[in-house]
């Protein structure tokens, strides 16, 4: 099982704030705004809807959005018949995973930005001056995870998967554009479903503790050694942690009997 790090939600060049670890924690990874069609209004947590969560928390971008990966039809106001999990890929970052070799049985661990939340006097505000790390500072986190069950690459079959972004007229004559749908189940616990999303804990968040989010704590499955591209550690303590560079979205990992059981042991 091959495992891929998958960078999703906002950042400083894609809605300019960080995305909420609530109380409960919940973490919620907001879609990046876009021209698609689905808004930050369709969307919501507990009852609450995206929109009024992004103007507590001082967003100002625009209303509309790119819901992909899509993991969990719960978020969604108005359920969609026949829904399925997805998650699309195009251009570049296409490329890259149909040149590692992605195939059906690989796995997805999607990760974002994130800060902790609190509700005051009926709005949400992120969390400041604790004195705890994990509360106080940006983090990096794992939020969601898809093992492939099927790869779509023709335009007829992508059209079939109406409500995916990446089944609308603009991509689906562009020859990279492709979906991949979850399994049913994960091969490795039959009880879970073949996408979902994750509740925040320490042991899925990436970011090196006292360091800046995109520094990661030292991990062999995803050091310099064991990813499937040319990558320079640029940590300012390369000893101690590590830090990709770069705009990228996908960092394929080497398949190890170590790499799988690490993946596995950020869902269970």
């Amino acid at each position: 099982m091959k495992v891929i790090l998958s960078r999703k939600g906002f950042d400083s060049a894609n809605g300019g704030i960080v995305s909420p670890i609530f109380e409960d924690g919940t973490m919620v990874s907001f879609p990046i705004p876009s021209d698609d069609k689905d808004t930050y209004e369709d969307l919501q947590y507990n009852g609450i809807s995206y929109s009024k969560i992004l103007a507590d928390l001082k967003y100002k971008g625009g209303i509309h959005c790119h819901v992909d990966p899509d993991l969990d039809q719960s978020r969604r106001i108005n359920k969609i018949s026949g829904w399925e999990p997805a998650f699309g890929q195009i251009d570049a970052s296409a490329s890259y995973l149909k040149n590692i070799g992605v195939e059906e049985g690989d796995l997805f661990l999607f990760f974002g930005n994130f800060h902790r939340v609190m509700k005051e006097n009926g709005h949400y505000k992120y969390v400041r001056r604790t004195g705890d790390f994990y509360n106080d500072k940006d983090l990096q986190v794992i939020w969601g995870y898809l093992q492939v069950g099927e790869i779509l690459d023709n335009p007829e079959k992508i059209k079939e998967i109406t409500w995916h972004p990446h089944a609308c007229d603009k991509r689906i004559n562009n020859g990279t554009n492709m979906i991949f749908k979850a399994t049913e189940t994960l091969s490795f616990d039959r009880s879970k479903p073949g996408a979902g999303l994750l509740s925040f804990d320490k042991k899925r968040v990436l970011t090196l503790e006292n360091a800046n989010k995109a520094t990661w704590k030292k991990n062999r499955v995803y050091d310099l050694d064991n990813v499937l591209s040319s990558r320079q550690n640029s940590a300012k303590d390369p000893s101690i942690g590590i830090y990709y560079a770069g705009i990228w979205q996908e960092l394929g990992l080497v398949e190890s009997e170590e790499c799988s059981k690490w993946a596995i042991s950020v869902i269970e």
